[in-house]
C-alpha cells in the first residue's frame, strides 16, 4: 500500500451516486482504485435515492466521500457528510458543473492527491431557517418557498426587524453566493461571486408591485412571513421537498459547515458557467468578434 493513503488514514471511501444516469466507468475507476489501494467502498444512502452499488454504510465509518453524478447528486452527498465533517469530491458525469470538481478519466489521480494532502478544503456556508411549526433546517444552495396550486403565495420580508418587501405571487428563493448560480440565476436574480460574505433574496414571478433582489450581509437575519393561497405552498431545501405551507422562517447565514475537495488547477466558476452558455455575451460582441476573426 502507497505510504500517502497509509499516512493519511484512508480505509474507507464512501460514494453517493446519481439515481438514473450511466455511472458505470467512474465507479469502475473508483472501484479499482480502492482494490488498488486496500481502501473499502461503502454507499452512504441520501434521501430520494434506492440505487444499490455497494454495502450501505455510515458516513461516519468513511475517510471521504465521493459524489458520482451532477450538482445535485453532490449537494445530496455534502449533506450526508456535514454530520460527521467529512470533504467531499465532486465527480461529474457530464459537463463540469459548479461543485464537481473532477472528471471521470482524471478519478484516480485526483484520489492519489487527495491522499497525499495536494488538495485545497473549499470551505462552503449555509443557510439555518429557524421555524416556528417544526425543527430548525439548514441549506447549502438556497431554500425555496414556492406556491403549490392555484392562487398565490404572499412573502414579506424583514432584514434585522426592518421590512424590506412584501410580495404577492410565485414565492420567493432565498440562496448562498455557491447557490445564486442555480435557481436563483435561473428566476432572474444576481450572481455572487464565489466566496461573497452575504446572502440572496431573489422574488419568483409576482402579480404586479417592485420585485428587486436583495443582497443581504452576512451577519444579518432574513425573516420571512409566508401566508398561502388556496393551493396551499411548499418549502424546498436544495431541491428538495421538506414541507408544506410554511409560516415564519428565521433565515441566517452560518459560515463553515461544509468542505469539499477542490484542486488550484480546477476550473474557475464563471469560466464554468461561460462554457455551458449559462453566462453568454451581447450577440454584437460575438459577431465583432468573429468579423475581426476572419478579416
Amino acid at each position: 500500500m502507497p505510504a500517502s493513503v497509509t499516512e493519511r488514514g484512508i480505509g474507507c471511501v464512501g460514494v453517493v451516486v446519481h439515481p438514473s444516469r450511466n455511472i458505470d466507468t467512474p465507479l469502475g475507476r473508483l472501484r479499482a482504485w480502492a482494490d488498488e489501494h486496500g481502501v473499502s467502498v461503502t454507499q452512504v444512502a441520501v434521501p430520494g435515492q434506492h440505487r444499490a452499488v455497494a454495502h450501505l454504510g455510515e458516513p461516519g465509518a468513511c475517510d471521504i466521500v465521493v459524489s458520482i453524478g451532477g450538482d445535485g447528486t453532490m449537494l445530496g452527498a455534502i449533506r450526508a457528510a456535514v454530520a460527521v465533517d467529512l470533504p467531499v469530491l465532486g465527480v461529474t458525469c457530464g459537463s463540469l458543473g459548479v461543485l464537481t470538481s473532477v472528471g471521470s478519466d482524471a478519478l484516480p489521480a485526483a484520489l492519489d492527491r487527495f491522499c497525499a494532502g495536494d488538495w485545497t478544503p473549499r470551505v462552503l456556508p449555509a443557510l439555518t431557517v429557524a421555524r416556528s411549526d417544526g425543527p430548525d433546517l439548514f441549506a447549502l444552495n438556497d431554500i425555496s418557498i414556492v406556491r403549490n396550486g392555484i392562487g398565490q403565495v404572499r412573502v414579506a420580508s424583514h432584514v434585522d426587524g426592518i421590512l424590506f418587501s412584501r410580495l404577492a405571487g410565485d414565492g420567493a428563493i432565498v440562496s448562498t453566493a455557491l447557490g445564486s448560480s442555480a435557481y436563483s440565476l435561473a428566476a432572474g436574480g444576481p450572481l455572487l461571486t464565489p466566496g461573497t460574505d452575504a446572502y440572496l433574496l431573489t422574488p419568483l414571478p409576482t402579480h404586479g408591485g417592485s420585485r428587486q433582489a436583495l443582497v443581504v450581509p452576512a451577519a444579518s437575519e432574513l425573516v420571512l412571513d409566508v401566508t398561502a393561497g388556496i393551493g396551499g405552498a411548499r418549502l424546498e431545501l436544495d431541491g428538495q421537498l421538506v414541507g408544506t405551507d410554511p409560516r415564519d422562517l428565521a433565515i441566517r447565514l452560518r459560515p463553515g459547515v461544509a468542505t469539499i475537495v477542490g484542486f488550484d488547477d480546477q476550473e474557475p466558476l464563471f469560466t464554468s458557467l461561460r462554457r455551458r452558455g449559462i453566462i453568454a455575451d451581447s450577440p454584437r460582441v460575438v459577431a465583432d468578434t468573429a468579423r475581426r476573426l476572419t478579416a
